[in-house]
């Protein structure tokens, strides 16, 4: 996602490339290429407009810091803007004491149904007791579809004969029942049209008058460009939206509703779908959506979602195994494993600053078919020969790459590979913090890291003197003690 204003703003910072002071002259050049970018991505052209003014006012008079480029002071005060553009209370309300309901609204066809079953999904994991209500009557399959997406989340599902009920009823009763049940919230799903008439608005506002729910959230397609955000804003008028959640984020969008939304409606994004999985709703945070957007990456967002995917109690194993030596390709499969469940690979290195590039440059290639083929290699051998494949000659090779489909050579280039990452990942796990990042830095930069670099480090450290502060008072201690000595010595004489 993103891939286009990204590309565009990045070429528009190029024009600050080399230039020792900001001028207005520079500046006028690049906020061209930064509102064609914008427009480009379907930004709205008020907003577009709105966004390069007020970057230039930040930016024309300011001084470049002497360790920052110009093109980086852009970088950051862009970036700024882009998060005030989408800022907003992101949060969603949940109340502490009784039950509270959510109404879901939103054209056919934005994935309003199943963002609900991804709504009670995250919100089950979080501790609370959803509740589905199915009160799109209009739409055939919609009460099975919701009905399907309950079981798979394990959340219990209100639905009446749609030929003989009424949606405010619908609402009403469900609301009642997931009261009796215990339920914490209660997410309404309502009925939905091709486009936007006064029948669906006048049903959302008896809906909303009757039942009272204390949040109203608008499902919009990023897709559909400014059509989502106009959609949004006649929703809004007739609702009073409390928040937008953004669908189909991973497809082909510009990303020109996620940047317009909010100035159009002043309605705050609450969540964004990057996947039809039930699991791939994410919660909106403006710093880390900017981030992507100028291709700085999302630690933040990869973190928690290792954290939420990650075994951790195996992977402390695993960690325990690489200290000792022990990490075997059965290890190095099971990890595979546990990185498959982040997502697309594409996706994953997109969230680690500089790796963007490295995604546009491979083209076609896709790193999900290296894995599968190599974790196919793997599957192929013994579980011998998987903890010990020193013991792999040449005719095991050979069966080996017969069972898996490829090439003795593959065969024989990852076992080279992996007893080299072996020396390096146990080289890694006996370092410390600032050598491992120091590592992982040198590996970036395509060179091939040393598992004695800490050993390295400290003896040419000791060779050119103290580096730090505490170094040096403990020098500075050690001579006024030597001088001390000295005084004393010099007085017996």
């Amino acid at each position: 996602m993103f891939e286009g204003i990204t590309e565009g703003l990045t070429n528009a910072f190029s024009a600050f490339r080399g230039s020792g002071k900001i001028t207005e002259a520079n500046i006028r050049d690049g906020m061209k290429q930064v509102r064609t970018a914008l427009l480009e991505a379907d930004v709205a052209f008020d907003v577009a407009q709105d966004f390069v003014k007020q970057v230039t006012e930040q930016a024309i008079g300011a001084e470049v810091l002497k360790s920052l480029r110009p093109d980086q002071q852009i970088v950051g005060i862009v970036n700024q803007c882009l998060i005030d553009l989408m800022a907003g209370d992101h949060q969603l309300a949940i109340k502490r004491d009784g039950i509270t309901v959510i109404m879901m609204c939103g054209l056919q066809g934005s994935g309003k149904t199943t963002t609900c079953g991804k709504l009670a999904k995250m919100l089950k994991e979080d501790g609370k007791s959803p509740f589905l209500v199915a009160a799109d009557l209009q739409r055939p399959a919609a009460i099975e579809q919701l009905k399907v997406i309950g079981d798979q989340v394990g959340c219990p599902v209100y639905h009446e004969d749609p030929a003989k009920s009424d949606p405010v009823q619908v609402c009403r009763n469900g609301v009642k029942q997931a009261k009796a049940s215990g339920a914490t919230v209660v997410i309404l799903d309502t009925a939905g049209r091709l486009g936007i008439d006064d029948e669906l608005m006048k049903e959302l506002q008896r809906i909303d008058n009757r039942v009272a729910p204390d949040t109203c959230l608008f499902v919009c397609d990023a897709m559909t460009g400014q059509d989502a955000v106009n959609s949004a804003r006649a929703f809004n008028e007739a609702l009073e939206l409390d928040g937008v959640i953004l669908t189909k984020l991973d497809g082909d969008t510009r990303g020109g509703a996620a940047l317009s939304v909010k100035a159009v409606t002043g309605v705050p994004i609450k969540y964004v779908g990057v996947g039809e999985q039930l699991d791939r709703l994410e919660q909106f945070h403006p710093d880390r959506m900017a981030g992507r957007i100028l291709g700085m990456g999302d630690v933040l967002s990869l973190v928690e979602k290792a954290q939420q995917e990650f075994d951790e109690d195996e992977m402390l194993a695993q960690q325990e195994k690489m200290q000792q030596g022990k990490f075997t390709l059965d290890d190095f499969r099971k990890q595979m494993r546990q990185i498959k469940k982040l997502g697309s690979m594409r996706e994953v290195m997109k969230m680690i600053p500089g790796m963007g590039k490295v995604v546009d440059q491979l083209g076609d290639m896709n790193p999900e078919d290296d894995m599968v083929r190599i974790e196919g290699i793997i599957n192929s051998m013994t579980l011998d020969e998987r903890n010990n494949p020193d013991t792999i000659d040449r005719s095991r090779r050979n069966r080996i790459a017969s069972g898996s489909g490829v090439e003795p050579a593959e065969v024989n280039k990852l076992l080279k590979d992996f007893g080299a990452m072996g020396k390096m990942m146990q080289g890694m796990s006996n370092m410390g913090m600032k050598d491992r990042m120091k590592a992982v830095k040198q590996m970036a930069d395509g060179g091939m890291m040393d598992p004695n670099a800490s050993i390295q480090e400290k003896k040419i450290r000791s060779k050119r003197g103290p580096t730090n502060v505490i170094e040096i008072r403990d020098k500075r201690k050690k001579q006024r003690k030597d001088a001390k000595k000295a005084k004393k010595r010099n007085r017996r004489k």
